[in-house]
C-alpha cells in the first residue's frame, strides 16, 4: 500500500555530471538546492547578485549581464561599445545611510567602499556571471512570487527594497502573460549568451505568507500558468520541486520551525528526485562516493600533531588523487590543498 501519492518527472533529454557547469537564479531556494550539488563537488554558481524572486527581475539580471558582455566585447567576434552601454551607473545605485545599495540585488551585495567601487563591484559579478553563462552547460531558474515591487519615481522594477519607505514603492501582482513575457526574454537572453545551454524552471515551493494564504496561492498559479505556457512553446523543461512539496511532502515534519522553509530532510529528497530525473546511475554513485569523501575532509581534526593525522591526510590526498582520475570533471584540489597543510603543520613541530 502506497502511503503517499509520488509525483510523476519526465524523463529529461539531458544528463548532468561532474563535466557539467550548474548555475541557478532564483528565490531562497535555489540557494538551498544548489548548495546541495556543491557540497557533492559539482561546478556550480549560484544567485551571483544575490536571491531574487520575481520573474521581472530575474530577466533585468540576465540583461544587465549580457550587457556588461556586449560593452567589454565578450561575444565573439564583436568590439566592445562604448562607456554609456555599460551595465550599471550612478543612477542604480543609492547610499541607504550606511552603504551603497543596488535596486537590482540582494543586500549582501551592498558594500560600504565609495559609489565607483560599488559600480565596479556590480559590473566584476556581471563579468564573472557572463563568463560561467558562456560555458554553463544547465541552468534551473526558480521563480519565487508574481508580487512585483515598482518604483514609484520612475517605474523600474525592484529585486529587493533595502528596507526602504514602503511609500518609495507600488506593490502589485504581475499577471500570467506578464510573467511569461519576463521568462522569454530570459530564454533570449541566455541562448544569445550560450546557444546549447538547458533551461529548467522550477516553482519554489516556499510559501510567502507575509501576502496572505490565498494571495500566495493566487502568485504561486500565476507563476506555474506561466512556466506552462512558455515550456510549451519554447524548448525548455519545468521540474515540480513545488507539487513535490505539496503531494509528497504535505506533512509539517519536513518544514523548519518557522513552518515555512523546508527542513533538511525535505531539502535533501527534492534534491535527489532532481538527482534521478537529471544523473544517470554511475554518476549518483560517484556522489556517494564524493559525499563519503567530503564527511572525512570535513570532520574536525583532534589532534593535528599526531602521526595517525599524518597518515590519515596521506590516505586522504592519495584517495583524492584517484577518484579525480576516475571520475572525468571531479575537482577535489582544495581538498587535497587542506590535508597537505595538516601534513605541513605535522613536519614543522618534529
Amino acid at each position: 500500500m502506497d502511503f503517499f501519492t509520488q509525483v510523476g518527472i519526465p524523463a529529461a533529454d539531458f544528463e548532468i555530471d561532474y563535466r557539467s557547469n550548474l548555475m541557478f537564479v532564483g528565490s531562497c531556494f535555489a540557494d538551498n538546492i544548489s548548495r546541495q550539488w556543491a557540497d557533492r563537488k559539482f561546478h556550480v554558481l549560484s544567485n551571483p547578485f544575490g536571491t531574487i524572486y520575481n520573474p521581472l527581475s530575474i530577466a533585468e539580471m540576465f540583461a544587465r549581464i549580457v550587457k556588461y558582455g556586449n560593452s567589454q566585447g565578450k561575444a565573439e567576434g564583436q568590439m566592445p561599445q562604448a562607456a554609456p552601454s555599460a551595465p550599471f551607473t550612478e543612477g542604480d545605485v543609492f547610499f541607504d545611510g550606511e552603504k551603497w545599495c543596488c535596486w537590482n540585488a540582494h543586500s549582501f551585495v551592498s558594500g560600504d567602499q565609495s559609489r565607483e567601487a560599488f559600480i565596479e563591484k556590480l559590473s566584476q559579478i556581471a563579468s564573472d556571471s557572463y563568463d560561467f553563462l558562456k560555458k554553463a552547460d544547465v541552468i534551473f531558474i526558480t521563480l519565487g512570487t508574481a508580487f512585483v515591487y515598482f518604483l514609484k519615481e520612475s517605474g523600474k522594477v525592484v529585486a529587493n527594497c533595502h528596507r526602504q519607505r514602503a511609500d518609495l514603492f507600488e506593490r502589485r501582482m504581475i499577471s500570467v502573460e506578464e510573467a511569461a513575457s519576463a521568462l522569454r526574454k530570459n530564454i533570449t537572453t541566455l541562448r544569445a549568451i550560450n546557444p546549447s545551454i538547458r533551461i529548467v524552471f522550477t516553482v519554489s515551493p516556499l510559501r510567502h505568507l507575509s501576502d496572505g494564504a490565498h494571495e500566495n496561492n493566487l502568485s504561486k498559479s500565476t507563476l506555474l500558468l506561466a512556466v506552462e505556457n512558455v515550456c510549451k512553446e519554447c524548448s525548455t523543461c519545468y521540474f515540480p520541486s513545488y507539487e513535490i512539496v505539496m503531494d509528497e511532502l504535505r506533512d509539517y515534519r519536513f518544514y523548519a520551525e518557522d513552518m515555512i522553509h523546508l527542513s533538511a530532510i525535505a531539502e535533501k529528497y527534492i534534491f535527489e528526485r532532481m538527482c534521478e530525473t537529471y544523473c544517470a546511475s554511475d554518476t549518483r554513485n560517484n556522489m556517494q562516493r564524493v559525499e563519503k569523501f567530503m564527511k572525512t575532509a570535513n570532520h574536525k581534526i583532534v589532534n593535528p600533531d599526531s602521526e595517525k593525522t599524518t597518515m590519515m591526510a596521506e590516505q586522504q590526498i592519495h584517495l583524492a588523487e584517484e577518484m579525480e582520475k576516475q571520475i572525468p570533471g571531479l575537482n577535489l584540489s582544495c581538498e587535497k590543498e587542506h590535508f597537505q597543510k595538516e601534513i605541513s603543520k605535522h613536519v614543522r613541530d618534529i
